[in-house]
């Protein structure tokens, strides 16, 4: 079965790695994260994000990029995911149950570096958007898209897909 992974490189907003930890232990996602980081793991802002759910974040920190792209398989599959893609990240297919999904998100003010990109452009996906009137989407709700339509192929493996209330209980 496959694995899915967020891999955030060098993120700077304690507030949005917090969020994208809380969609992925809800998700059964990895989380890597590649330095430098702009804030402490233990930040409070971090913290707050996540709640209480850091315990149950299966997280990775990288000391820099190169460290990371060493420790990919030659059947995991790397996606970058940047606002200058050619393809939109629907196309993609993420249902082969012998490949890890790998899906790495840039920094938030300058994204990937465009010398990776370049080398890695066919790998590049795409949320598309309104180039018009924003810069970008927020990382934290770019991550929940892109691991949601991912699940949503997989047929959210291991997730709960129906919830009941027992609403006699709720009197």
């Amino acid at each position: 079965m496959s694995t899915n992974h967020i891999v955030l490189f060098e993120p700077l907003m304690p507030a949005n790695t917090g969020n994208i930890a809380r969609t992925a232990t809800g998700t059964n996602t990895k989380l890597h994260l590649i330095k430098p980081l702009g804030f402490e793991l233990g930040d409070k802002q971090v913290k707050r994000a996540g709640l209480d759910y850091w315990d149950t974040v299966d997280i990775t920190v990288h000391e820099n990029l190169p460290a990371f792209m060493e420790t990919l398989q030659a059947t995991d599959e790397l996606f970058l995911i940047s606002k200058f893609a050619p393809r939109s990240y629907h196309e993609a297919d993420y249902t082969n149950p012998d490949h890890d999904y790998y899906f790495l998100f840039g920094k938030e003010t300058t994204g990937l570096p465009e010398p990776f990109m370049r080398l890695h452009g066919e790998k590049a996906l795409r949320i598309p958007q309104n180039d018009d009137h924003i810069r970008s989407l927020n990382l934290a709700n770019s991550a929940a898209i892109i691991i949601y339509e991912t699940l949503r192929q997989q047929g959210f493996p291991e997730l709960d897909l129906t919830y009941e209330y027992e609403f006699d209980k709720l009197k």
